[in-house]
């Protein structure tokens, strides 16, 4: 099948890729002309684990090829998915001037039946936005949608993204369900033959109208959001009442009505994901007139978990920093991703030298983009590895559980620190073993 993919940002990398590797002739559209010479030549411009090695075998194969003609990329696939940006604006509402340009585009150049799919995180009503805007620039060229031998027919298809920064890949191949949102026959046996190859094992399309497929999206987020800020306020409870939340955790968790998936405590959630649904979605009820209490305490939550951390911090050594040193390990919003947007480590840090105190960080990974965010400061060291950045610290802060974190060589950790202190944003680490290893602990809910 031949499919345009318009964006080529993190969720139109992963979708061209992973369909070209099925054997589908795939496009990829950007405006950027120096990501798409830096895909053409082999680079990938963001961090996803394997996507590099898929997008070169494709590229390869001739299955998967770049490019910033517009015209070029519409021709070419009765499939135009629309995987564009759709960042929160000013009042928390998704921004789809990006989505509505990409539909105008299809609308100025199509010649013949398209399949136009929103693959962007997307609010409930932007199918019809996207239909309107492709009939009103059919219209600017004389064409009357459905008229046989005026113009070209199209169908509009939400089709929502699944897809967990690092795993991204993995998702894509083995989804747990597939959402379709379509209202017309043409439109769903066009997205089952596409989706086929995923279908032989069980079947894990699910057909629904458009707008159910919308919602199902930022619902499914705000859900996981749900558990994360709900599992993070119980353990703030936990540590006045004196119980251990991984305690807590277990004994709920074995519940199948519950399950211990997005049950962990932490520092707060962060990323392109999380954040902007939930307020995405908040602000669709607002406008709707039914605020969605829930949510907002959700986020509220949130906002306060990043400065968790920093308090046990100024409880320990005093809210004055000044001439106080950290080695922070963790700056991506999660383990396998570079991803540092609404991260926890920048609420840390920035609160940190607002206090006077200086940072030596280190990310496995997202080294590059701290740089790129805070580039070269007096305050701010960046070290080669985790055991590098721990000279002359007055304590470890850990806040992303990469595995590179979870078994390190605690006789190091304590040579190498002023003081032996811990402020574990994750819990990787039981405190009774610290304890008995001679460390000061601070976790997230758990005893002292």
């Amino acid at each position: 099948m031949k499919i345009t993919v318009i964006g080529s940002g993190y969720v139109g990398l992963v979708s061209g890729a992973c369909l070209a590797e099925l054997g589908n002739d795939v496009i990829c559209l950007d405006v950027d002309p120096r990501k798409i010479e830096i895909l053409s030549t082999g680079g990938v411009p963001i961090y996803e684990p394997g996507l590099g090695e898929v997008i070169k075998s494709n590229v390869a194969a001739g299955r998967l090829r770049f490019t910033t003609d517009v015209t070029e990329s519409v021709a070419h696939g009765l499939v135009q998915m629309i995987a564009v940006g759709t960042p929160s604006g000013e009042d928390g509402s998704a921004d789809l001037q990006y989505v509505i340009a990409a539909a105008r585009a299809i609308g100025r150049a199509m010649t013949e039946y398209k399949v136009i799919v929103d693959k962007s995180t997307v609010p409930v009503g932007t199918a019809d936005k996207v239909r309107q805007a492709v009939q009103e620039e059919l219209n600017k060229r004389g064409l009357v949608p459905q008229s046989p031998g005026l113009s070209p027919a199209f169908s509009v298809v939400s089709n929502p993204e699944f897809l967990k920064e690092g795993a991204a890949i993995e998702d894509f191949n083995r989804p747990d369900r597939i959402v379709i949102g379509a209202e017309d026959e043409q439109a769903i046996r066009v997205m089952r033959e596409m989706y086929a190859p995923f279908q032989r094992n069980h079947d894990r399309l699910m057909v629904m109208d458009i707008k159910s497929a919308e919602l199902t999206k930022y619902a499914a987020n705000a859900m996981l959001a749900t558990r994360i800020s709900f599992m993070n306020e119980l353990a703030n409870l936990a540590e006045k009442v004196g119980a251990d939340i991984e305690h807590v955790r277990k004994g709920i968790g074995s519940d199948q009505r519950i399950g211990y998936h997005f049950l962990y405590a932490g520092c707060g959630y962060g990323g392109s994901c999380f954040p902007k649904d939930v307020r995405a979605l908040k602000r669709t009820a607002e406008e709707l007139g039914m605020p969605l209490r829930v949510l907002q305490a959700v986020e509220d939550v949130n906002d306060a978990q990043k400065s968790v951390l920093l308090g046990k911090i100024t409880r320990h050594f005093g809210d004055n920093l000044k001439g106080k040193h950290f080695a922070l390990w963790g700056l991506a919003f999660k383990p396998g991703t570079d991803d540092m947007r609404e991260a926890t480590s920048r609420v840390v840090m920035e609160g940190l030298w607002e206090r006077g105190a200086t940072v030596t960080a280190y990310d496995p990974v997202a080294m590059k983009e701290t740089r790129h965010i805070f580039g070269e400061r007096a305050d701010l060291r960046y070290a080669d590895n985790p055991k590098d950045a721990l000279h002359g610290a007055d304590a470890l802060v850990i806040v992303t559980e990469w595995k590179a974190f979870k078994s390190p060589d605690f006789n190091v950790i304590k040579a190498r620190l002023k003081n032996p202190v811990i402020f574990d944003g994750r819990n990787l680490f039981e405190p009774a073993d610290m304890k008995a290893l001679g460390f000061e602990y601070h976790g997230i809910g758990r005893e002292a």
